[in-house]
């Protein structure tokens, strides 16, 4: 499968997608989102697949917007492309096998966005994470206004965004923005680590208890979370690998 602004590949149950636009610091144009979400589908309709990784080639993750395309647009073209970027946000929260950002440099705005639309984040200890929009008189999209809250907590949250301030990898994650902070020689081992680690267990469990933690973000209420929860766990526990997985678990307990 071949992409114009991403290298999509699959290792065992582990599928990596690289942006890149390296020339541009892998800034985000409509075609890079299209490339984007063709490879999320593609994951999704893979049942060896169970685990994503989203980085970025050379020496950014993504720098956000192409602000140069960005110059050119109508208002009507802005808001086909900002609807286009937002659908792939909702996918990328929505998608139902869990993702590793591996943010191995700069992380700016839609492309920070895209990093805190995935589950967990791994960075370089020098990457630098940021929302340059109110510099740039624009706004946040992909559900950062929700996001960077359930992360670090709404003050910490306005600072980050009124200030339009950049943070390295080690202060992401004192502050809990990223799970980990790493050299960035050893990111892509440390994330290949943690896929491997998810893969090991079942798909449906990650499935439903994945779908479980974005219903409990606040859509629904925590009585109907609670009943979601029961048949959840009834769905697991029928499913066709149940038997199995439970003979794995008493095999590596001996």
């Amino acid at each position: 499968m071949e992409f114009e602004c991403i290298i999509y590949e699959k290792q065992g149950a582990v599928a990596t997608v690289k942006l890149n636009r390296p020339k541009v610091l892998n800034a985000m144009n409509k075609q890079l989102w299209q490339d984007f979400q063709v490879a999320l589908e593609d994951s999704r309709g893979d049942p060896e697949i169970k685990v994503m990784i989203i980085t970025g080639e050379g020496r950014a993750f993504s720098t956000g917007a192409d602000l140069k395309e960005s110059k050119t647009r109508s208002i009507e073209d802005y808001r086909d492309y900002l609807q286009e970027l937002q659908e792939a946000s909702r996918k990328i929260i929505r998608f139902e096998k869990p993702t590793i950002a591996a943010v191995n440099g700069y992380a700016l705005g839609s492309g920070y966005e895209l990093a805190l639309a995935c589950d967990i984040r791994l960075a370089a200890e020098e990457a630098k994470i940021g929302s340059p929009e109110a510099q740039v008189t624009s706004s946040v999209t992909g559900g950062a206004m929700r996001l960077i809250q359930e992360l670090v907590g709404p003050g910490k949250a306005r600072e980050l965004l009124f200030t339009a301030e950049y943070i390295d990898g080690r202060e992401a994650e004192r502050i809990g923005l990223v799970n980990k902070a790493v050299p960035l020689d050893q990111l892509m081992d440390k994330a290949r680590e943690m896929a491997d680690k998810i893969a090991q267990n079942s798909g449906f469990s990650l499935q439903m208890i994945k779908k479980g933690l974005n219903m409990a973000r606040g859509e629904i209420s925590l009585e109907a979370l609670m009943d979601f929860e029961i048949e959840a766990c009834l769905a697991c526990v029928s499913s066709k690998e149940r038997q199995a997985s439970l003979q794995d678990f008493e095999d590596r307990k001996r």
